[in-house]
């Protein structure tokens, strides 16, 4: 089931003395953040940008109600949402990360690995961030072949492990005696 609200956007830092907030945009173009209405916080309270450039990865805003650095710094850390709704639907093959957390994820014989925690992407492609019960998190890629199912109307993902990441980890004891 999508979530009600996407994230879009992380206050990362001031910029600046006069107010200005560096903000880390998970939108397609960084720049649109403002393109489907106000935003909002964590609590739901209506926080309005304006977009005023990018540097280095973030674009820099100005943010209603702030006027210093001392109120931008306040601002970090902070989480920007937008309503699902709000959004435009997606095309198939398509999915914006909210609507992929909390999926269950499954093998293709339908043994649950877990439950999807999160999407990360660290500069090579997406990732699938698996929460499990009793077992170390396990990351898989967000490819084709690692997940060849996204069945949202099932709740559900299916998942194609790439090989040996579902492997215990062995240690002999005369492996671990002989370091």
């Amino acid at each position: 089931m999508p979530q009600s609200r996407v994230l879009l956007a992380i206050v990362t830092a001031p910029h600046g003395v006069r107010g200005l907030v560096r903000v880390k945009s998970f939108a397609e173009e960084p720049d649109s953040l403002t393109r489907y209405g106000a935003l909002e916080d964590e609590a739901g309270a209506r926080v309005t940008l304006a977009v005023v450039g990018n540097a280095k990865g973030v674009v820099l805003a100005r943010v209603d109600g702030i006027e210093d650095r001392d109120a931008a710094e306040r601002m970090r850390g902070k989480r920007l949402y937008l309503p699902r709704a709000a959004l435009p639907p997606t095309e198939p093959e398509e999915f914006y990360h909210a609507d992929l957390l909390d999926l269950a994820a499954e093998l293709a014989d339908g043994t649950v690995l877990g439950r999807v925690r999160a999407v990360h992407n660290f500069g090579a492609g997406d990732s699938i961030e698996i929460a499990r019960e009793n077992a170390a998190p396990l990351i898989v890629p967000f490819t084709r072949a690692a997940v060849p199912a996204v069945e949202l109307d099932k709740g559900r993902i299916v998942v194609v492990p790439p090989e040996g990441l579902l492997a215990p980890a062995r240690e002999d004891a005369e492996d671990a005696a002989e370091r």
